[in-house]
């Protein structure tokens, strides 16, 4: 198993990082780190203008751009958008959008219950109902893969998410795994 990335390397990588954004843009405010609070999946890294660090003058004050967390597996650095992190279920996104969770399936429990209780057209019939996207031979497959024990496939398991009506800034990631 990797080393896990501790508190002091989080700093170290987001400092670096820093650094290489001012030598990149060098009319970019000078920023440092001004916070590190350790989360399941790593370091929140809060970062601020260095002027604004150093005489708390609102003006000098960088806002609206949200933590960066650095991955406590890999030490890769990823920017959550402060509307993101404000907003919506941050953590359930990074997993899904970097780590490459699958999101759950909404679904999956009542269609297999009317699979056991009602059988496969009642089941397909519900599945319709509540995911109206899905063509009759799509419901039929994801019915199928239920009462043979299986997971239907993503293909259709997207079909039974609801679409946002306004979707949340993806997370960004920044930096590629720390070697």
């Amino acid at each position: 198993m990797k080393d896990m990335v501790i508190k002091e390397r989080a700093v170290q990588l987001v400092e670096g990082l820093l650094s290489s954004e001012q030598q990149e843009s060098p009319w970019l405010p000078e920023a440092a780190v001004c916070d590190v609070r350790e989360h399941a999946l790593g370091w929140l890294v809060t970062w601020q203008s260095v002027e604004y660090i150093r005489s708390r003058d609102l003006e000098e004050m960088l806002v609206g751009h949200g933590p960066y967390l650095v991955d406590r597996q890999d030490g890769s650095i990823h920017h959550i958008p402060v509307t993101t992190y404000r907003g919506v279920d941050w953590e359930r996104l990074y997993l899904q959008q970097v780590r490459g969770a699958r999101p759950p399936d909404p679904l999956i429990a009542a269609v297999r219950a009317f699979v056991q209780s009602d059988g496969t057209i009642a089941a397909m019939r519900h599945l319709r109902k509540q995911a109206p996207l899905l063509t009759p031979q799509q419901a039929k497959a994801y019915v199928m893969a239920l009462r043979e024990g299986a997971e239907p496939p993503e293909e259709l398991v997207s079909l039974t998410r609801k679409r946002e009506i306004c979707p949340p800034l993806p997370i960004e990631t920044l930096s590629a795994p720390a070697q």
